[in-house]
This record gives structure tokens, sequence and C-alpha cells, in this order.
């Protein structure tokens, strides 16, 4: 069901409290940040975009959507999880866990910290914990679900000690780290009622969440979401008190609306994407930044790719995709579809730089990898396979197979995707490979990719994690679990399978540390060998943009005090920060 936001009279009423307060407290705003009638200080908001798009429906942590700052289990503003990933180490930090330590395979054992409560004043203990972890049990279509996989069991030890038991059929411990960093603690007193009055309690319409962060909801509807500082939060002295009294998200109406207002100053924070961002400071001496003042500006975190349907006669033929990467021109990529926000693509699967950079190996890209070289790629074609041109300018292959016309398939609207694409299409018909792109409306994009009804689809896998780039390679080569083509799957699109590699993955998920760069060098061999889909971007995991018109000390290269995040460990900034003076 589509739920509608429908404030209660008790929101209503609350709402219009929470607006006459900030109006007798407020003195200016800009136009663009309005709140329902009311003003907020200026310099006691933050004001941020890039996360909410429409009107808040709802903040329960079981619902498939939800509201900012609650979309997911690493915003970590009112609901907490765990631990918080942190994207400059590739590990977790404490939040309500203090520590964490595995019994080798057997079990994980996490020990809250002192002091944990709910903004209701209620103690957050173990008991809340286990309650979380449980609700799948009954409710499977939770989100979160999927931490089952590689938690077998949990129990409280006593009040802030709970033991995690790990399923030996699928032991994993970098996906366990990940199951305690994106599960936000629930809180029993209030949802465990709730089970007995609802017949569908991931469709409970929640607006007012009491959770254990520094925020709590102020206002939400259809104009703007604004979270309150909780003053008496129990982290204050463990993760810092926030420096900003509220954060502010305005509702645009537009992308072009979110970055005029960034521009303008209105907004202290954004994730958008915005075009040559460098402009600000270069050319208009704002002071403004992201994490690099140079190129690439932003910190990756992800690789989408073009998926090739290895079950298409021709794109079955492995030096027939080899001759496609080669075709591709990289640099442009970087240049035109992402504006600069990327270097060029390796051969890789692993993201250079951040998290995954341990794992990734320059020397064995270069010595066994692809480039953009046209020439190669017609070597190929002509000295390798023996195909001939037709006269309409296209490869035959020697038993007969025309080279295209194959589809080259993104949503519709996702603009730096459909550039890419257009590049590669480019590159293709240049070297004698028929590829056209083709932009269907989102769902149908999805059906299609997921039910391997295409030829070449753009996909963006797993981004990092706590796991590493485990689950990047898991997306791309375990058919394990995977449906045969017509079915739904939710990985491996094309259906590649490849013994070898699915044993590599198993030995990573329980490899020691000082083991895991050559296992993963050896997949990425693997991967560089078989070519099933051929990287175009990097892109960062969130779009980090800041301007310091009110706040300052925000996280850069040269001030890494958190990760260029506004989820995750990210959400540390707002300690960090302080109100600019002047």
């Amino acid at each position: 069901m589509t739920l509608q936001y429908r404030p209660t009279r008790r929101q209503l009423l609350k709402h219009s409290a929470a607006a006459s307060a900030l109006a007798m407290a407020g003195m200016h705003s800009p136009a663009f940040l309005s709140v329902v009638g009311a003003q907020i200080a200026r310099d006691e908001a933050f004001y941020i975009s890039g996360h909410q798009w429409g009107p808040p429906v709802t903040y329960n942590p079981m619902a498939a959507t939800i509201a900012f700052p609650c979309a997911g289990g690493q915003w970590a503003y009112i609901y907490q999880p765990l631990f918080t990933f942190n994207l400059l180490t590739g590990d977790v930090d404490p939040s309500l866990g203090e520590t964490m330590e595995f019994d080798g395979t057997e079990s994980v054992t996490v020990k809250l910290f002192d002091g944990t409560t709910w903004h209701d004043g209620t103690p957050l203990t173990a008991d809340d914990v286990v309650y979380t972890y449980t609700v799948p049990e009954r409710f499977p279509g939770v989100p979160f679900a999927a931490s089952r996989n590689y938690i077998s069991s949990v129990e409280a030890v006593d009040d802030r000690t709970i033991k995690f038991g790990i399923n030996q059929d699928g032991i994993n411990l970098g996906m366990v780290r990940t199951a305690l960093s994106n599960t936000s603690i629930m809180p029993k007193h209030i949802w465990e009622p709730r089970e007995a009055e609802e017949d569908d309690l991931l469709a409970f319409e929640e607006l007012d969440p009491v959770g254990s962060g520094p925020f709590k909801v102020s206002i939400a509807n259809p104009e703007q979401v604004v979270v309150e500082r909780v003053d008496d939060y129990w982290g204050n002295d463990v993760h810092g008190a926030p420096a900003p009294k509220f954060v502010v998200h305005p509702i645009p109406k537009s992308n072009d609306d979110a970055n005029l207002a960034f521009q303008l100053g209105e907004l202290d924070a954004s994730q958008n994407f915005l075009p040559q961002v460098w402009s600000l400071w270069e050319d208009k001496g704002q002071p403004a930044g992201t994490w690099f003042k140079e190129a690439p500006y932003h910190l990756p975190g992800n690789i989408p790719m073009a998926v090739l349907n290895i079950q298409r006669p021709g794109l079955d033929n492995v030096s027939v995709r080899r001759a496609i990467a080669h075709g591709i021109n990289y640099a442009q990529v970087a240049e035109l579809a992402m504006s600069r926000y990327s270097i060029p693509v390796n051969a890789s699967l692993i993201v250079p730089g951040a998290a995954e950079d341990q794992f990734f190996n320059q020397e064995a890209v270069d010595a066994t990898g692809w480039t953009y070289d046209p020439d190669k790629a017609v070597e190929i074609l002509e000295g390798e396979l023996g195909a001939t041109k037709g006269d309409d300018g296209i490869y035959v292959l020697p038993d007969g197979t025309r080279l295209g016309p194959w589809k080259a398939i993104c949503p519709y609207g996702w603009t730096d995707w459909m550039t890419s694409l257009e590049l590669l299409s480019q590159g293709a018909q240049e070297i004698g490979i028929d590829i056209s792109t083709e932009y269907p409306e989102t769902p149908v994009f999805y059906d299609q990719i997921r039910s391997g009804d295409f030829d070449v689809a753009m996909m963006s896998y797993t981004a990092a994690s706590a796991a590493g780039p485990w689950q990047r390679f898991r997306d791309v080569f375990d058919s394990r679990g995977v449906p045969p083509v017509g079915e739904t799957a939710f990985w491996n699109y094309n259906r590649y399978q490849n013994d070898e590699a699915e044993a590599l993955l198993d030995q990573l998920a329980v490899a020691e540390d000082d083991a895991k760069k050559d296992l993963f060098g050896q997949l990425d061999e693997i991967f560089r060998t078989d070519i099933p889909s051929i990287p175009l971007e990097y892109r960062p995991m969130e779009f980090f943009e800041y301007n310091e018109v009110q706040w300052e000390g925000f996280q850069n290269s040269e001030n890494p005090h958190t990760p260029p995040t506004f989820t995750g460990s990210g959400v540390h900034m707002y300690s960090r920060i302080t109100k600019k003076e002047g």
C-alpha cells in the first residue's frame, strides 16, 4: 500500500507549537528556507538537501521507504545502529555498541555503552537489540531481514551485553560486521505492543519516532523536515554534542532549485549532483568545498558498470567483450558523464582510494587489464576472431554471428549513466560493433535487468561496506541463489557462473586480514580474464558538498575528522563543525 502524508491532530498541534517556538526564537531566514509560517534563527540551524524529494511518509524502521533522516540503518540521527561504517577506514566505529569481540567464527559479543537511553527517558538495553534482530523472524519483509543470513541467533547476556551466533552454513565475518552496522535499533517498549494492535506493522505510519540518537523530529510536512538537537542525548560525552540546534531539510521542487540554494549559501551542505562545483571557489570565491579541492573532488565508493548479457550470441564470446572494453573512452566518461567527479576507471572491481585501497593492485591492473585502445579492439576482432566487416561497417564472426544490434539500457533521466552509455555506444560503433542506447522508465528497467531480458545494462552493484569489496564480487560472480533467466534476480543479472570464483568468495568470507589482498587479487584476475561486465565510472557513496557561510570546520582531505558522508560515521560531523564567527 502507498502511504500518504496525513498528520494527526496531535501531530498538527505538536508541529504548530514547534513552529510558534521557532518563530519566537527566530531572526531571519532566506525565502527558500521558510518553515510553515515560522522562521528558524539561521545561526542555530544547519540546512541540508539531497535526501528527501517528497512529503515524509513514515519514520517506521521496518518500512520499505523511510523519510529523512532515517532512510536505512546508517543514518544514526534518530535511530542508531550498534556500529557505523567509516568510508575512510573501511571498518566500523562505535555507535550504541562500544566493543565488538569475535569468538573465532562461532559468535560475536557486543557491549553497549553505559547510559544509552531512548528519547522518552527509557533505558536502551540489550533487550531492545534482541527485539530488533528478531523482528525478521516475525516480519520477513523488513529491509534488514538479510542480516539474518549471517546471524543465526541473538541473546542478551546481561543488560549491556548481546551475543550473536554466526550462521555456520554461511560464515562471513565481513557481512556480520555489516549486519551489526546497518540495522536501526528499535525501542521494544514502543514497537512490541504495536505487534498486537496492527495488522501490517511494516505499513505503520510513524511520524513521531522515539529514537536514541542526537536528534528528534520537530517538523515533518510536505515543505520540509526539521530535526531538533536532543540536549540530554546520552552520547554527548561519547560522540560529542551537535553544534546546530536544528537540521533543516527543505523539500525542493527540483534538483536545480536545490543547487541554486546551495550556490546562494542558503544550504550548508548538499548531496545533489552539482555540475562544476569547483567554480564556486575558483570563480566565485565562495567558502564552498568537497573532499578534494581538485578533481575528482569526491571520494569514490562504488563502480557503476556495463553488465554484458553473456547469454546473447556474440556477447557470449569473451574476445568480443574485450574488444568492447578497449573501445570505450574512459577519460571522456570521467570528463563528460561524471563532470570530472571520477578518474578514468580501471579494469578492476576494487575501488582505489579510501576503504578498498588496501586491496587494490595497480600493477596487476596495468599488466592484464584493458584501456581505451580502438586499434587493439580491431586487432582482436580481425586478428584473434577472424571477424569481417559487412557492408554496413559492422563485424560478423566466422560462424555468421553479427555483432549487434544490441541495446544498452539504463533508466531515463539518470543523466550521468545515460552519457556513459552514449559514449560506450559511440566507441562500439567506431570499432564496428552495433550497440545503440535505450532509456526505459525505471520500473521497466529493473524488470528487464532482473529477469535477464537485456543486452547491455548499466548497473551499480554494492558500494563500499564493512565487508570490503566482497559484496561487489559476490554480485558479479556468485550464481548460487540466482534464478534462471526469466525469473527475478537481485545480483549476477547476466547469470555468469564460475566455480573457481565462487570458491574464492567462500575463502574470503572467513579469511584473515593478511590473506584478503591476495584472494581479492585472484578474483580480480578472473574478472579481467572473463569480463562479465565493464566498469565505467567511479561514483562517491554520497556527493558531499559544503558551503561554510554559517558553519565551518567541515571534513575534507586536509581535515579528515570524519568521512565525507552524511550517513554512517559521517554523522559525527555535527559535533566537529563550529558556528562561523562574524
